[in-house]
């Protein structure tokens, strides 16, 4: 069993997918919409799918909180080291602020923020 899609509800839909397709390349966007929300749906040919919605419920000023219940970070598979580090330096060259590589017991990881503030991971576990 694996994962089909995820949704995150965002502050600025349009500026979500821009960043979003600068990180990972062009994708087919579908919109959609229903009350109180609507949503841009990103699908690359890798297989990979994420939803951006804007919500009328999200608060002014408010941003993303991994404190809350719900979601805490997006885990993006890397095969190796090298790859969690080439993305370091893509997101360098992109201008998004990252953390540090790290290079813990299990795992080599890099993280990022979107525009809204959700943490994008991208890790690779030690064999």
């Amino acid at each position: 069993m694996h994962f089909h899609h995820i949704t995150l509800t965002v502050i600025d839909k349009e500026a979500s997918v821009e960043w979003y397709q600068k990180l990972f390349g062009e994708a087919s966007v579908t919109p959609r919409s229903g009350p109180g929300w609507t949503r841009a749906r990103l699908a690359w040919p890798s297989g990979l799918i994420i939803g951006l919605t804007e919500n009328t419920k999200t608060r002014e000023g408010q941003s993303f909180d991994e404190g809350n219940i719900g979601l805490d970070h997006v885990g993006i598979s890397c095969e190796s080291e090298s790859e969690v580090r080439a993305w370091a330096i893509k997101l360098d060259a992109l201008g998004f602020n990252r953390g540090p590589v790290e290079d813990v017991s299990y795992c080599w990881a890099v993280t990022t923020r979107d525009p809204s503030g959700i943490p994008i991971e991208f890790f690779c576990l030690k064999s």
